[in-house]
């Protein structure tokens, strides 16, 4: 008996994902981990209000979610003061990505994006056939004018740009990004991605501009809203490109339990102030551990945060799995030299804890 036959294309890519879960390594180990530290979920979880409402919808869960989002759609659109035509939901900025480039990329297609940046971006280019073309980053900051000119002098379909950045935590102002947004080839999208939007502090994120039909902004319920397991995303964009989402996305890809939760969270925006401080008293916690041992942190406008290890991406690698032989899940940049770095989530009192007692002993075994 033969094996069904795949595409060429399908033939030549690797049968992996683009981050082994902690649940992998987990396995692996024989362990549990006593601090999960390297996924920037949200250990806060969700607002109670959210948790409520996903628990109300399981009883629904015979019923598919509505493969509109209406309600999420609407409520967004009031949040961020635009019409809903400007907004489309989907299962995380994962999947509106794999959208996106299904939309943009075909097969020969010039794509850009940082060298080292967003994996899964990558994995879903490769997966329609796209050719990515990468440049480094400046200072540990992704580069807007290297963007540009490489997607000028590929004639690319599509540029990714995080802001602000996953994995090292840096951001660029709101004029920077502006400016950038104003100077985007012709022919060109530029893929904005601000995940980590609710984290930043003022005057990084350009308001919300939907006449532009070269540019298209994701944000998630993932990170601020602790709601990673539930796979709710949202794009925003002009009305025109919004609108092609239909003639490619699962309709019923939304579960319903994820809607509700998700509409329940955005109108809770007082428990989101709470966690913006819980995250930032973490991160000046995370600052002094690195800070005693000897490492520096990088400024950061995200969940997490990058620590300078100060060696080369070995040494790194040495202090990271030192710290997830002792129960610690943490992650670290693929390229270098921001590889020299391990990044770091913020997480409980608790975790932070487990954190600072594994870390000098990981030091002195990766020394």
């Amino acid at each position: 008996m033969t094996h069904p036959k795949l595409t060429p294309l399908a033939e030549t890519l690797p049968a992996s994902v683009p981050f082994v879960g902690p649940e992998a390594q987990e396995r692996a180990r024989g362990a549990a981990f006593g601090a999960r530290l390297g996924a920037n979920e949200s250990v806060f979880g969700p607002s109670p209000k959210a948790i409520a409402a996903m628990a109300q919808a399981a009883s629904e869960a015979w019923m598919y979610g509505d493969p509109e989002s209406h309600d999420l759609r609407h409520a967004l659109a009031a949040h961020h003061g635009v019409a809903p035509e400007f907004i489309m939901v989907g299962e995380g900025i994962d999947g509106l990505l794999g959208y996106a480039v299904r939309l943009l990329v075909g097969p020969g297609d010039s794509v850009v994006t940082s060298d080292g940046a967003y994996p899964t971006f990558n994995y879903h280019v490769a997966g329609f056939g796209g050719v990515l073309h990468k440049v480094p980053y400046k200072g540990d900051h992704e580069d807007p004018d290297a963007l540009l000119a490489k997607a000028a002098e590929t004639s690319a379909k599509l540029v990714y740009f995080a802001n602000p950045d996953n994995p090292m935590g840096s951001f660029h102002s709101a004029e920077v990004v502006a400016e950038m947004m104003a100077r985007v080839p012709e022919g060109t999208m530029l893929l904005l991605d601000e995940a980590y939007s609710e984290f930043a502090p003022d005057g990084v994120i350009p308001d919300l501009d939907v006449t532009q039909p070269n540019v298209i902004r994701m944000r998630t319920f993932s990170k601020g809203y602790g709601m990673a397991g539930a796979r709710v995303g949202y794009a925003v964009g002009e009305a025109g490109f919004i609108t092609a989402f239909n003639k490619i996305r699962n309709h019923f890809g939304m579960s319903r339990i994820s809607q509700a939760g998700a509409l329940a969270a955005l109108a809770d925006q007082n428990y989101l102030t709470q966690v913006r401080s819980k995250v930032a008293e973490a991160r000046a916690a995370i600052t002094l551990i690195a800070r005693e041992n000897g490492l520096a942190a990088l400024p950061s406008a995200t969940n997490f945060v990058a620590i300078d290890c100060g060696r080369d991406g070995a040494y790194a690698k040495a202090v990271l799995e030192g710290l997830i032989a002792r129960g610690v899940f943490v992650r670290m940049p693929f390229v270098a030299p921001q590889d020299r770095c391990i990044r770091v989530s913020c997480g409980t009192a608790a975790d932070l804890a487990l954190f600072g007692e594994a870390l000098p002993e990981a030091i002195k075994a990766a020394n």
